[in-house]
């Protein structure tokens, strides 16, 4: 009975080793390295263009949100790449688990340690980007108003207003929850890959490996489709493709954001949908892989 209650999931358990796990994530060299390097990149991508205040926000937009979907990726991977194996290593794992913690605690403590990272770095590159697109904004509309000082009043609003609607916008908001998702469906599945692989360099090499599959793979299977025939069969093993490797250009809505256009709420909904769903089954895919690993 006593052992029961113990085993019995516990909340507590599991925000004690996400908290841990965070703190762990935060002292990695290559945590502040990815974080500072997306920081300078964003905060200097204002100098990047010259133009038309158009052209200057798109710019803007395109660098400072490529770059939070590249190293929040970058990120996901690099960090849950060696969380458990290095616990191995440490030989903390044993410490934990001879306590009464159940594996799959530890492996949910874990995950949740990662995506809570992915959250606050995200944040932080969000508030930086967001600062200097406001910055901008605040600038070109002031320069727009001296320039416009003895037009009529209804051709400088006219003004303002399309500068606003070229900086600073709600359209941006839903394409960085799009970038958060994405990372964590590749946290869980590299936490996956951690679990049965070798080696730290391992694990990165494979995630490489399916990030460019990803990328790749909308291309890859219209080609199939096209090549062979739509039957049953080429629908079941695209469908298992699929699974294994995500479609990571479905997370790809960077390039409507840049261009001003709203991301649909039922191509949000989807979007985000399909994202917790791999998230979803490689968490459970880790812990029915790890509570069977030998120790």
């Amino acid at each position: 009975m006593i052992e029961d209650r113990h085993r019995a999931f516990s909340l507590a358990r599991v925000a004690a080793i996400t908290g841990n796990t965070l703190t762990d994530l935060t002292r990695q060299k290559v945590f502040y390295f990815l974080l500072i390097f997306a920081l300078i990149l964003i905060g200097s991508s204002v100098f990047l263009a010259r133009f038309t205040f158009q052209q200057e926000f798109q710019i803007l937009k395109d660098v400072s949100l490529g770059a939070m979907s590249i190293f929040t990726s970058l990120l996901a991977i690099l960090a849950a790449a060696r969380l458990i194996p290095q616990d191995i290593e440490d030989r903390t794992i044993y410490t934990i688990l001879a306590k009464p913690v159940p594996r799959f605690e530890y492996v949910l403590g874990k995950l949740c340690g990662i995506l809570l990272l992915l959250a606050l770095s995200l944040v932080v590159m969000s508030a930086l980007f967001l600062t200097v697109l406001y910055s901008r904004e605040q600038t070109v509309l002031h320069e727009t108003m001296r320039q416009m000082a003895q037009a009529p009043r209804d051709q400088i609003d006219d003004a303002l207003r399309t500068v606003r609607g070229s900086a600073l916008n709600t359209n941006l908001f839903p394409g960085i929850v799009i970038i958060y998702l994405k990372a964590c469906l590749l946290g869980a599945l590299t936490l996956l890959v951690s679990i049965v692989a070798t080696t730290n360099i391992f694990t990165v090499v494979v995630m490489v490996f399916v990030y460019f599959i990803g990328q790749f793979e909308a291309i890859a299977r219209e080609y199939w489709l096209e090549q062979n025939s739509s039957g049953w069969l080429t629908h079941g093993v695209l469908a298992v493709v699929a699974l294994v490797f995500p479609d990571l250009q479905a997370f790809n809505l960077v390039d409507d954001v840049v261009a001003g256009a709203a991301i649909g709420a039922a191509l949000f909904l989807k979007t985000a949908l399909l994202a917790l769903f791999y998230t979803t089954i490689y968490a459970l895919l880790a812990i029915f892989a790890f509570c069977g690993k030998e120790l």
